[in-house]
């Protein structure tokens, strides 16, 4: 509870740019949109510098438990890089989760970078394809989740607007509050270069 406060969860609960009203029935849109957040917290991770997306996704696997609990209430993991074979070409999904009071897989895709408006288009490939492969009896329709490092809200509206699939799009934060005590608490490039200088003089 005390890390929901600080991370002001309020804020955030049901920010997500999503097309969920169009492609949704109206008694699962609203939780739709209520279970995704904007931006998700991942505070929990520390990341070098220079990461990319398998780095992001691994450090979220490993922290399954702390990424869950950031995701929310009703979020089980399925798996990670999940198998689909379409026509005769094979395809990786990020992370694959099943919401138990949605009914529903849930299709995560990560972006390291700005949001793109093709991001949507593999996105809505793979829910498409997850509802052909899938998804069962007495499951509701598959919903796509991408989550980027940043993205202007106007361009994620109009990239959902002609898609097929219920997308929902979310940007990510990591805590600087490591690095800044450290940093506090670091010698400066200026002190090291000093005592380099120092330590040369007396050779």
């Amino acid at each position: 509870m005390e890390h929901q406060i600080e991370s002001a969860l309020y804020e955030r609960r049901g920010k997500a740019i999503t097309n969920f009203k169009d492609k949704l029935p109206a008694n699962a849109s609203d939780l739709a949109v209520q279970t995704l957040k904007d931006p998700y917290s991942f505070d929990f991770l520390t990341m070098r510098d220079d990461y990319d997306e398998k780095e992001l996704e691994d450090a979220l696997v490993n922290q399954i438990t702390q990424f869950l609990l950031e995701l929310g209430t009703g979020f089980s993991y399925v798996g990670r890089q999940v198998h689909l074979q379409v026509g005769e070409r094979e395809f990786y999904i990020d992370l694959l989760f099943y919401h138990i009071k949605l009914h529903c897989y849930i299709v995560v895709e990560l972006k390291t970078k700005r949001f793109e408006p093709e991001y949507v288009g593999k996105l809505n490939f793979y829910v498409t394809a997850v509802n052909k492969q899938l998804t069962g009896d007495g499951d509701n329709p598959a919903i796509g989740l991408l989550i980027c490092k940043d993205k202007d809200n106007v361009v994620a509206e109009y990239s959902l607007e002609e898609v097929s699939q219920p997308i929902g799009i979310a940007g990510y934060e990591l805590s600087n509050a490591l690095s800044k005590e450290y940093q506090r608490s670091l010698p400066t490039i200026e002190t090291l270069e000093s005592e380099v200088a120092k330590m040369m003089n007396t050779k």
